[in-house]
């Protein structure tokens, strides 16, 4: 596929580390020519120095012959004008745009084919919000991934002394839950990835993926750690897109508090939030957090767009009895290294977006992509099409399948019904087919078997 990445930013340098890797076409557009000569030394692609949106420099880049266009450059403005000359121009069959203004997100007509032709549009912002509401929602968990319409998800845990399934093979799963249908996808292992299989036991610190309908997650979890108790108290650090929508979305449900330096931004957002308490000060404060009773909060979240003060301000929250504690974190290769010490969970905005994009992406129908460890995993709902003639998979139970090394299938999504995954499952036509892959240099072949071929046998 000939992709135009436009900003070679985070989150387009990373994009485009995924996508090289996967035999794709890719050209890269910024006006930082530093950083250009940089990817380029580090991946097979082509990069252009230059303003992203002019004609010029996209026919230069090969608009037109391009399969897709993406603009993830740091301007709303520019990323929208680029769809507009690739549609106008060069008739781009499909064009990405990050936008993060609400002002322009409030108004949906705008990304229409007559006025801004965005085929996706992409809001980090909102997709962290969701993510981290998500992560709210179920206590306990390191990550939880949503999949056809959150019918079915994705749940990370780590597992701890004591936990009821902890030194016990997976396999004795139904004799400690029955009548509770969950499927193992991954066990990660002092970083190391674990196939899981029924004699695979389970040990503490594992982090366990698992894949459930979402009444059936609390259960799994509490044979692998103890229950945390729902969660009441949550904070608040930093009041931009991300700390203001967050609060919005919880401040019904939850006793919110939000924690931002500026005077004047505190001000408006007292105004515009209804039932969060807003304090304007500096969260690395220790009396301030003292005086906010931060050992009786359940959820300390550090959203700012400062990452180290982010990470400062959650290990002391921390260390002066915040339950549990969330930062965002902007460099990749952070996440992993801070998540699990002081602070509980890491929030990558560049492994969400990039989760987001890859699902336009992919060969195949695959509607949707979850990007893990650092790009190494994906976890991937595709659509099964065809019959037993014309298609890899259909009309064929799982343990026939050709599935690359480390893939499993998890669930089945199949006319709004889920359907746990299991050796003798028979996959049908239209069924949405969750799967985890621990090492996604075999995209391409999983992307292979849910092509539909015209004369398959």
């Amino acid at each position: 596929m000939k992709i135009i990445i436009l900003g070679a930013g985070q989150v387009g340098s990373s994009l485009a580390e995924n996508l090289t890797s996967e035999a794709n076409d890719i050209t890269v557009i910024d006006v930082n020519e530093k950083i250009l000569h940089s990817l380029q030394d580090r991946l097979d692609l082509r990069t252009i120095t230059g303003k992203a949106s002019h004609p010029d420099i996209l026919r230069l880049a090969g608009a037109e012959d391009a399969d897709m266009l993406i603009a993830v450059t740091d301007s709303d403005e520019t990323n929208m004008v680029a769809c507009q000359v690739a549609y106008t121009i060069f008739h781009t069959p499909t064009k990405i745009a990050r936008v993060r203004a609400l002002g322009y997100l409030s108004h949906p007509q705008l990304f229409q084919q007559e006025a801004l032709p965005v085929d996706v549009l992409i809001s980090p912002e909102q997709l962290i919000t969701d993510y981290i509401q998500s992560l709210i929602a179920h206590p306990g968990t390191l990550q939880v991934l949503d999949f056809a319409d959150k019918k079915i998800q994705l749940v990370g845990v780590r597992a701890y002394y004591g936990g009821p399934l902890v030194g016990h093979e997976l396999r004795t799963i139904k004799e400690h839950i029955p009548g509770v249908d969950i499927r193992v996808a991954a066990i990660y292992r002092r970083d190391r990835a674990i196939i899981p299989e029924g004699s695979t036991v389970i040990e503490a610190d594992d982090e366990v993926f698992f894949v459930a309908a979402p009444a059936c997650i609390r259960a799994m979890i509490s044979e692998l750690r103890r229950l945390d108790k729902p969660y009441k108290r949550i904070m608040i650090v930093g009041g931009g897109n991300i700390g203001k929508r967050l609060a919005q979305v919880l401040e019904n449900d939850y006793q919110v508090k939000l924690i931002d330096h500026n005077s004047e931004r505190s001000y408006e957002l007292a105004k515009e939030l209804e039932n969060t308490i807003v304090l304007n000060g500096d969260a690395s404060d220790g009396n301030l957090l003292i005086e906010e009773n931060i050992e009786k909060t359940d959820i300390f979240c550090a959203v700012t767009n400062d990452e180290e003060a982010n990470i400062l301000s959650s290990m002391l929250a921390k260390k002066l009895g915040a339950h549990k504690v969330m930062a965002l974190i902007n460099r990749t290769a952070y996440v992993d290294l801070i998540q699990g010490g002081d602070i509980d969970i890491a929030i990558s905005p560049q492994q969400s977006t990039i989760s987001s994009l890859l699902a336009h992406v992919r060969r195949g129908d695959v509607v949707k992509v979850h990007s893990l460890r650092r790009g190494a995993a994906e976890a991937i709902e595709a659509i099964a099409h065809g019959d037993i003639s014309t298609s890899k998979v259909v009309g064929r139970k799982i343990s026939e399948l050709t599935l690359p090394p480390g893939t499993t299938i998890g669930a089945i999504v199949r006319n709004d019904n889920v359907v746990i995954a299991h050796n003798d499952t028979i996959i049908e036509p239209e069924d949405h087919v969750i799967l985890f892959l621990i090492d996604k240099k075999y995209i391409s072949d999983v992307e292979r078997l849910f092509q539909v071929g015209i004369t398959f046998i």
